[in-house]
């Protein structure tokens, strides 16, 4: 019997070549802040580019479907790139976005989410909104964490590189509180004063890794010292010269991190000095913050987009609510006055404990706060007979599991309120909520990380049959 050969898929050569250098003008902006353009109907993505720009690039990686270059040279310039303010801009990782006009970035997030629910979700006709503008576009951040290191004999203490863990040494972060700058500069003095050795990611030899602040809503400054030991080095006198440098200081914790791995912060913390907690406000809403709590790190465009899952909630008092993903349950809190009931959800046992006790704080007492990964809470609250009015969800950058979803299709809410940190995930999430008979609305998104890439967005939707 004769063989027959089998087709063979041909691969197409990449029309661009490692180290060679292209002219390419620019379409869009990437969802990580890079300009993305195409070669010969071949994609190429090139960071600082803008759309509108023509440029010449030289090719450092090469894919079988798109290629990465470094910019080398701007040929049209677009009239909405400017001076990044800070002169580290280029090397640091922190941010993406500071070479666009802030009126621009704006429409750029809009269209991050326009793009991300008419490619992915099928959802070309979704109103989406301008989008919300942060009033402080610099310093806004109330939250550091900065790497600490050592580079040619001296300590650096800042942002890494982007795509890499070369540490970018830092003296004025143009996106974080000030407060948090002088404990960056006062930490890298004092290190070097004391001699205490920096941790080295390679040996896993050393102690100091990281250096966390915090800056509540009256500018009081909690540092926490991150160790890979549990032993800190003149402990006392680090302290000290912490408060001789820093006026706002109120607190200094101690981080354990023992770990061979990149998560910053580890399960224990040991107070060194000072208050526990720090305060923080959202409406009339306080908090206490503890270092390991979340807490949105942009406090003012937080509170604004609170008062925007308010509205689209159309809460009147007599409605159960169920706030899925709630961590700290400051949405939670934020719904409670105006709901018969609200529950929150959390997997984070620290999270939920740090949620009862801001529901205490706060006089709160329509708050009940359950302990366990939603997408096993949401069915087992279904089984007990639970039918919320509205469902609020703010889940990680993964999104929601299908489970979950399913879950809200079987509680039949009337309304939902979807909180994301990524267009693509929403998207994806919202047409598995069209098939399960809800509309959206409209999408509003929030300008958290101002020179940044990331975008927040919120999404009304409606049960098809109370249209």
């Amino acid at each position: 019997m004769k063989k027959t050969k089998k087709a063979q898929t041909r691969v197409q050569a990449a029309p661009v070549r490692r180290g060679e250098v292209y002219e390419i003008c620019i379409d869009r902006l990437g969802t990580s802040g890079e300009g993305v353009g195409r070669y010969e109907n071949f994609t190429v993505f090139v960071p600082n580019a803008l759309p509108g720009e023509r440029v010449t690039v030289r090719m450092e990686e090469v894919k079988t479907s798109y290629a990465r270059g470094r910019l080398t040279e701007i040929l049209q310039q677009s009239n909405d790139r400017i001076t990044p303010l800070c002169s580290l801009y280029e090397e640091c990782g922190g941010c993406q976005l500071q070479h666009l006009s802030y009126a621009a970035q704006l429409r750029a997030k809009r269209q991050q989410v326009i793009d991300a629910l008419s490619h992915i979700g099928k959802l070309p006709h979704v109103s989406v909104r301008e989008t919300l503008a942060a009033q402080s576009p610099w310093n806004y951040r109330n939250k550091m964490q900065f790497p600490v290191g050592l580079a040619k004999g001296k300590i650096v203490v800042g942002c890494f590189a982007q795509g890499s863990h070369t540490i970018i040494d830092t003296e004025n972060c143009h996106i974080q509180r000030e407060p948090n700058n002088a404990l960056a500069n006062a930490v890298r003095a004092i290190v070097a004063q004391l001699r205490i050795p920096v941790y080295n990611e390679d040996t896993h030899k050393g102690i100091l890794r990281h250096i966390v602040g915090r800056v509540g809503q009256n500018g009081d400054l909690m540092a926490v010292i991150v160790t890979a030991t549990k032993q800190l080095p003149r402990a006392k006198e680090f302290v000290r010269l912490l408060r001789e440098h820093l006026p706002n200081l109120v607190s200094v914790h101690q981080n354990i991190q023992t770990y061979r791995n990149n998560v910053i912060m580890g399960r224990d913390t040991v107070l060194l000095w000072g208050k526990p907690t720090i305060l923080d406000g959202l409406g009339r809403l306080h908090f206490h913050i503890s270092p390991r709590s979340f807490f949105q790190v942009n406090t003012q465009q937080a509170e604004r987009l609170y008062e925007q899952a308010l509205s689209y909630a159309d809460l009147h008092g007599t409605e159960t609510v169920i706030d899925a993903y709630c961590g700290t349950g400051t949405i939670t809190l934020f719904l409670a006055p105006r709901a018969r009931k609200v529950y929150g959800i959390e997997i984070v046992q620290p999270a939920i404990l740090d949620a009862r006790k801001n529901a205490r704080d706060n006089h709160v007492k329509n708050a009940e706060f359950i302990v366990g990964d939603a997408t096993k809470v949401m069915p087992a609250l279904y089984k007990q007979g639970i039918r919320p009015d509205v469902v609020v969800v703010d889940p990680p950058r993964a999104g929601c599991t299908p489970t979950v979803l399913q879950t809200f299709a079987d509680m039949k809410p009337q309304r939902i309120v979807y909180v994301s940190c990524n267009p693509a995930t929403l998207a994806r999430d919202l047409a598995i909520l069209k098939e399960h008979g809800y509309h959206a609305k409209e999408v509003q998104p929030v300008d958290l990380f101002p020179q940044t890439s990331h975008v927040e967005c919120l999404t009304k939707l409606i049960r098809h049959d109370l249209l």
